[in-house]
């Protein structure tokens, strides 16, 4: 368990487009660039473990980063035979990005500040207002549409948090609603987000009004 006196002013940035991560949530990821490579070893000397995960967007001067992201302490790691690693995160909160650190580091870094997340290290949330079976019947449709399969046994048994976090991250999205989803600031918020990006799917990304 993270406590907010783990968190580090400066940490460690991995900008993957498409790519999220959310508080109390896994992430397994696989890492083969020789920077990438060089920050694992450079994380797992720290007591923190804790790796950034961030959204770039392309603007003047090139590839720029979303100013909130979410922190990921490394849990498990495993080398592959030609020297690549997957790496397992465990989310710990989100931060805001206040600047960008230069450095000799080949990968990226950044002072961040974690104000505002408080609710990120604390229990899993709840959505009392969660439909679950009117969710779950869009959720259907739209995997049948995009032509997905699923464990629904797993995503039934899933407590609220779990089931909307894990779509949250699973689902093809395209960065900028991955972005959306993480900043949602509370359980209620995401999954009202989420619902519209399903419905907006299954209605072929039209800009028709939602039918209620």
């Amino acid at each position: 368990m993270i406590s907010k006196t783990d968190l580090p002013d400066t940490i460690p940035v991995f900008p993957l487009p498409g790519a999220l991560l959310l508080p109390r949530s896994r992430l397994p990821l696989h890492l083969f660039e020789p920077r990438y490579l060089a920050m694992l070893d450079d994380v797992l000397k720290t007591s923190n473990r804790l790796i950034g995960m961030v959204q770039p967007h392309e603007g003047p001067g090139g590839s720029r980063l979303h100013r909130i992201g979410c922190a990921g302490k490394v849990t498990a790691f495993s080398e592959t035979d030609d020297g690549r690693y997957m790496i397992t995160l465990a989310g710990a909160s989100r931060f805001r990005i206040m600047e960008e650190v230069e450095g000799f580091t080949p990968y990226r870094r950044c002072n961040v500040v974690w104000d505002g997340f408080e609710n990120d290290l604390g229990p899993v949330e709840t959505d009392p207002d969660f439909d679950r079976q009117g969710f779950m019947e869009a959720l259907g449709r739209y995997l049948t549409d995009a032509g997905l399969s699923t464990d629904w046994e797993s995503l039934g048994e899933a407590d609220d948090e779990l089931l909307i976090n894990s779509l949250s991250m699973l689902c093809p999205f395209d960065p900028e609603d991955k972005q959306a989803l993480l900043e949602a600031p509370s359980l209620t918020t995401r999954r009202e987000t989420l619902m519209t990006l399903i419905e907006f799917a299954l209605r072929g990304g039209s800009g028709e009004e939602v039918m209620q």
